[in-house]
């Protein structure tokens, strides 16, 4: 699987590197599709550093990914994906 990351998530969140969102997508600990056309997923994993990282994510072609946006995650990310606690 491949996984790229749009430069434009580095430049809205500096701390955020393309190895930490690569690793947090890798080892995502829940995700979902959205109801898009193309389809997002959206999920939540842990980076290098263990940090909570949300990214949303575009399949471009079979096994290879497009990560568009990650940051550290939200309330309602969490909640999205079922980890929130609140529904």
């Amino acid at each position: 699987m491949g996984v790229d990351v749009h430069p434009r998530v580095s430049q809205r969140h500096p701390e955020v590197s393309p190895g930490d969102v690569e690793v947090a997508f890798d080892g995502a600990l829940r995700s979902r599709a959205r109801d898009t056309d193309p389809v997002q997923w959206v999920g939540v994993g842990l980076d290098g550093r263990g940090r909570l990282l949300e990214f949303v994510a575009i399949e471009t072609a079979p096994g290879q990914w497009l990560v568009y946006h990650a940051m550290p995650v939200t309330k309602s990310v969490l909640n999205e994906v079922g980890l929130g606690g609140t529904r």
